[in-house]
């Protein structure tokens, strides 16, 4: 079922956070982004990679996952493929409205609520943990398009530019980065 927006513009629709490492995060009243790290309290902030699987190849590299975002348009299409989901599940920390995300090119900026400004790095590379979450998701979060390309549909990472508190409803707006664009490819 398709949540009612009254939403002219982008908008944020939830925040969710989580200080352990699972799939799903808890979603919150309000999530505070810190400039360089990431979402105070996430197991996921950090100045160096923070996901395990990253950790084990090389746990000095840069953090480029430190915000995941998420457009509330692909939990309406998991919901209407009888999927049961909703904030916080895909373990984003940003579910959007009205912006898409798979569409802006790297490095674009989201000016988010009154503060905070993070930069998109990358796709977040929808993994067999979806499936353990709710079997056969993963088919709908990546899936080939036309001309046989993948196509991750998961949504998108970040990084904290600056920080600032980040609620249900806070506007959004983009902020495109100088030509030429470059697509957005895994991180």
């Amino acid at each position: 079922m398709d949540q009612v927006r009254r939403a002219v513009a982008p908008t944020v629709l939830a925040v969710a956070k989580d200080g352990q490492h699972r799939f799903r995060k808890v979603p919150k009243d309000e999530v505070t982004l810190v400039a360089g790290l990431g979402v105070e309290g996430d197991a996921h902030a950090g100045v160096t990679v923070q996901h395990r699987s990253r950790v084990t190849v090389d746990p000095t590299q840069p953090n480029l996952r430190q915000v995941h975002l998420l457009a509330s348009e692909f939990l309406d299409e998991a919901r209407r493929a009888g999927f049961a989901v909703g904030p916080g599940d895909m373990g984003e920390n940003v579910l959007t409205f009205g912006v898409d995300l798979l569409g802006l090119p790297t490095g674009t900026l989201l000016r988010i609520g009154p503060a905070a400004v993070v930069r998109l790095t990358g796709l977040r590379n929808p993994c067999a943990q979806i499936n353990g979450f709710r079997s056969g998701l993963l088919k709908l979060a990546v899936g080939r398009d036309d001309s046989g390309d993948v196509v991750r549909r998961a949504g998108v990472m970040a990084v904290v530019v600056d920080g600032g508190t980040v609620r249900p409803g806070d506007r959004i707006v983009l902020e495109l980065p100088e030509a030429p664009h470059r697509r957005l490819e895994c991180v």
